[in-house]
């Protein structure tokens, strides 16, 4: 409505046809889920990253010293297993998940979105 002369935004408002009120509601609705099925995507992926830093930073066994490691009777291996297969299958469920969202982006709003 923003072609409308100043002052008839009402009258052009009443004038309006149902298809183009139905047209107007489909692009509001689908602007508000394609973008937050993007944000949703976008938030898959940056989790999906940090989780990944998370794993990668757990082979960091240095101790405050950064010349030396840390000591045998210090490290607790079956924690360490414990965390890095927990790390693993959610970075896994991620993965599929975030395949699985940008798949069905695409085909909900015809655009391919790209993650980091």
């Amino acid at each position: 409505m923003a072609d409308d002369k100043k002052g008839a935004a009402f009258l052009g408002s009443l004038k309006r046809n149902n298809d183009q009120i139905l047209d107007d509601r489909a692009q509001a609705i689908n602007e508000d889920a394609q973008l937050m099925y993007k944000r949703e995507v976008e938030d898959l992926a940056l989790n999906l990253k940090r989780l990944k830093r998370d794993q990668e930073n757990m082979l960091d066994l240095n101790s405050e010293n950064p010349n030396a490691l840390m000591q045998a009777a210090n490290f607790a291996a079956k924690s360490y297993v414990n965390r890095d297969l927990e790390l693993l299958v959610k970075i896994r469920n991620l993965e599929i998940k975030l395949e699985l969202a940008k798949e069905r982006y695409t085909y909900l709003f015809g655009d391919k979105i790209e993650t980091l």
